[in-house]
C-alpha cells in the first residue's frame, strides 16, 4: 500500500511539474524578448533566446519607462488596486457577519445574491455599465473603485461568510457585555479573528484588479490620461499597425514583476485562508 502511494505521489508530482513548465514558458519567452531587439523579435526570431548579435540591454525597459507615461499609469493601477482592495475587504467582512450573525430570510437571500453575482458574465452588464459609470461621474481611478466593489464583493462575501461561522458566537455576547457596541464588537473582536480570510481574499482581489483590462478600458475616461498598465501596454503600437514589440515585452514584465513578488511572498496566506474558510465554514 505505501509502495502504491508513493509510486502515485511520483506521477502526480510529475504530471504538476509539467503544467508548471506549460504556465512559466510564456513568461519566460516574455523575458527573453524584452531583452531582444526589435528586428530579431519581428523576424521570427522570437522563441529564440538572446544572442550577442540580438541583445538589447535594458534599451526596452527603458524606453517603456519614458515613451508612453509608464510611471503615470503604474501610479493610477497602484491607486485602484489598492483603494479596491481595501473597500472590498471592510465592506464585504462586515456584510458577511450581518449575514451569517442576522438569521432572517432577507439575510439568507442577500448570501444568495452575493453568491448568484459570481456566475454572472461581465459582458452582461458591460455596456450598461459603462454608461452608468458616465452618469454617475465614476470614470476617474479614484472612484471605479465602487465599481470594483460591485465585482468583488461576490467572492469575497463567500469567502468571509465561510470563516465568521467557525468565530463562537460567544466571543461576541463577553464583548457587548463588556460595554462594546455592534461595530466596536465587529472592528475590535470580529476583524482581527479574520486575519486568515482577510489576506487570502486580499490577495486574490489584488491579483485580479491589477492585470484587469477591459473594466477599465470601459469606464475610465483616456481623454483626461487615465490609463492602469494593462491599457498602457496597447499603445505601443504606431502607424499601419506596427508594434513596438520589444518595449511592449519589457512593459509586460514590469507590470508582472510585482504581482508575482507579491504571490511569492504570500502564496501560503492563500491556501490557509482558504482552508479556513472551507472546513471550518
Amino acid at each position: 500500500m505505501e509502495k502504491a502511494r508513493k509510486s502515485r505521489d511520483r506521477v502526480i508530482s510529475c504530471i504538476l511539474a509539467v503544467l508548471s513548465v506549460a504556465w512559466i514558458y510564456p513568461v519566460f519567452m516574455i523575458l527573453a524578448n524584452s531583452f531582444k531587439q526589435e528586428r530579431s523579435i519581428t523576424t521570427g526570431g522570437a522563441f529564440q533566446l538572446p544572442t550577442a548579435e540580438t541583445f538589447a540591454g535594458f534599451d526596452n525597459f527603458r524606453e517603456a519607462l519614458t515613451s508612453q507615461g509608464f510611471l503615470t499609469a503604474f501610479w493610477y493601477s497602484l491607486v485602484i488596486t489598492v483603494m479596491s482592495v481595501v473597500l472590498i475587504l471592510v465592506c464585504c467582512s462586515m456584510c458577511a457577519w450581518f449575514i451569517t450573525r442576522v438569521k432572517a430570510w432577507y439575510s439568507k437571500a442577500l448570501y444568495f445574491l452575493f453568491v448568484l453575482s459570481m456566475v454572472v458574465p461581465f459582458q452582461m452588464v458591460m455596456f450598461t455599465l459603462s454608461s452608468t459609470a458616465d452618469r454617475l461621474k465614476l470614470s476617474n481611478p479614484y472612484t471605479i473603485c465602487i465599481i470594483y466593489l460591485g465585482f468583488g464583493a461576490g467572492l469575497a462575501v463567500f469567502m468571509f461568510c465561510g470563516f465568521v461561522k467557525s468565530i463562537p458566537i460567544e466571543v461576541e455576547e463577553a464583548s457587548m457585555i463588556d460595554g462594546c457596541n455592534p461595530i466596536q464588537t465587529f472592528f475590535h473582536v470580529v476583524l482581527p479573528i479574520l486575519k486568515p480570510t482577510l489576506i487570502s481574499v486580499g490577495i486574490l482581489e489584488t491579483m485580479w484588479l491589477w492585470n484587469d483590462y477591459l473594466l477599465p478600458y470601459l469606464v475610465l475616461d483616456r481623454t483626461k490620461g487615465y490609463m492602469t498598465i494593462p491599457i498602457l501596454i496597447q499603445y505601443f503600437r504606431g502607424s499601419y499597425g506596427k508594434v513596438s514589440m520589444g518595449p511592449m515585452m519589457a512593459s509586460i514584465m514590469l507590470n508582472l514583476i510585482p504581482i508575482i513578488i507579491v504571490y511569492i511572498f504570500c502564496q501560503k496566506h492563500i491556501i490557509k485562508g482558504v482552508a479556513a474558510g472551507a472546513v471550518k465554514g
